[in-house]
């Protein structure tokens, strides 16, 4: 998920306004669950922060630690002292619905799986019947197309197995080669499929994320619109947000608190604009992520892109989203699935009027991008670009 994630750990990205995390964190109330351990680490104060000990979403939530990350299976270990016989554990980066999450935690051992045409680098599960008789962990040749999910409902007797576990090939201890222990000392592990699952690996993953849940938003204007201003769709807005006149919103849209949009704008479906914005007259912004406290200038064009925070668009800045063969666009030298994709932008970026930018570039932070610049490829962070 780099660069996006220098200042954050992945779980804190924005989708549709909050981060990955707290999506979860909702599912999983819904399901009935109400008492959560967070195992953290990297940038953990940014979590401690947003969630503190879980009273703003009626939860309670504690904290472990994890100062090197060792892998999943170290992580659990850390949780021992605080769960009780039976609880699920999730992983945070992925969403799963509460319904999902319900099937699971009825019975004995239980991991959700779910079925996927490319395996990629999950750990594909082998079943017979209703049990789970083999976890195999990033292989090239997939005997079948259930993957691990993130999900499972555990009990005591995983914490045996966590402690035999041994590191992996990669210098971790991870939590599949515990579960398959348990399989092969006789215990039963079953499966249940899972009907809706979001995982975020990659940047633009982001996007596709903002795409399946911005239609769920209920339309909630807390904000001032002028006169002469066009909306229609969902729409949320948040508190001290201003609409300026002639400005046209196309929802699904979410925009946060204490923006200044338009005058002139043109917000289209699938966007979702952070706290602090300030999106100028006559720019146009489409099925993107635009973060906290960032500033797009006049005239500016951004689509199919994410905008880290702080970042300031100077006037005339172009993104360009869309290859002339209509292949799918390549960032970092990957296939992104997307025929359409603009940036991934990291914080505290600038550029200078009139610059441009190439579809499928990625730009590290504090980067500047001079007037009349032209930006292409993987550019790091820190760098000047004249």
């Amino acid at each position: 998920m780099r660069p996006l994630t220098y200042e954050r750990p992945k779980v804190m990205l924005p989708i549709t306004g909050k981060p990955i995390l707290d999506h979860l964190l909702e599912e999983v109330k819904r399901a009935g669950i109400n008492d959560f351990v967070f195992v953290v680490g990297y940038h953990d104060e940014t979590i401690r922060d947003y969630f503190g000990n879980g009273a703003d979403q009626d939860v309670s939530i504690q904290y472990v630690t994890q100062k090197a990350q060792l892998g999943t299976a170290d992580a659990l270990v850390r949780t021992e002292k605080l769960v009780e016989d039976k609880f699920i554990m999730l992983n945070g980066d992925t969403i799963v619905s509460a319904e999902d999450i319900k099937q699971v935690i009825t019975g004995d051992i239980t991991l959700g799986v779910i079925e996927v045409t490319n395996q990629g680098d999950y750990d594909v599960v082998e079943i017979e019947g209703e049990r789970i008789t083999k976890i195999h962990k990033k292989m090239k040749e997939q005997p079948q197309n259930l993957i691990n999910a993130g999900i499972c409902l555990l009990d005591e007797s995983i914490f045996k197995a966590l402690s035999k576990t041994a590191k992996s090939k990669r210098g971790e201890f991870e939590f599949p080669d515990s579960l398959q222990l348990l399989i092969d000392e006789g215990n039963n592990i079953f499966w249940k499929k899972m009907e809706r699952w979001i995982d975020v690996i990659h940047p633009w993953d982001l996007l596709t994320a903002n795409e399946l849940l911005i239609n769920k938003i209920s339309t909630d204007n807390k904000g001032e619109i002028e006169k002469s201003v066009w909306i229609s769709g969902k729409i949320l807005i948040g508190e001290g947000t201003s609409i300026k006149s002639g400005s046209y919103i196309e929802g699904p849209v979410v925009i946060g608190k204490n923006c200044k949009i338009g005058p002139n704008s043109y917000i289209r479906p699938n966007t979702t604009v952070g706290d602090n914005c300030h999106i100028g007259n006559a720019v146009v912004v489409g099925n993107s992520i635009i973060m906290n406290d960032t500033k797009i200038l006049p005239h500016n064009y951004i689509d199919d892109s994410v905008i880290g925070c702080r970042c300031n668009l100077g006037a005339g800045t172009k993104i360009a989203n869309l290859r002339f063969d209509n292949a799918h666009v390549k960032a970092k030298g990957l296939d992104t699935g997307r025929r359409k994709l603009g940036a991934i932008i990291s914080d505290g970026v600038r550029t200078g009027i009139n610059a441009s930018i190439d579809a499928g570039t990625i730009i590290g932070n504090n980067t500047i991008i001079g007037p009349g610049a032209f930006a292409s490829g993987y550019i790091e962070g820190n760098s000047r670009l004249f």
